[in-house]
């Protein structure tokens, strides 16, 4: 497994060392099921922009 820097504000860490402790995990595990999450979300809009521009292609040729 890879290692990667990321820099933040101390304030910033402590929320998210804070939600850590809440959620009986590491660091890294709250830090990696949140990218995690975020890519899904963005994965599904960027399939709904799709769809939606499909949409309103076919409504323009037809």
């Amino acid at each position: 497994m890879a290692k990667v820097l990321v820099t933040m504000p101390d304030d910033f860490l402590n929320k998210v060392d804070g939600l850590a402790d809440l959620e009986s995990c590491s660091r890294s595990e709250l830090i990696r099921e949140a990218l995690k999450s975020y890519m899904r979300r963005v994965s599904k809009q960027q399939l709904k922009d799709a769809s939606r521009n499909a949409e309103i292609l076919e409504e323009i040729l037809n």
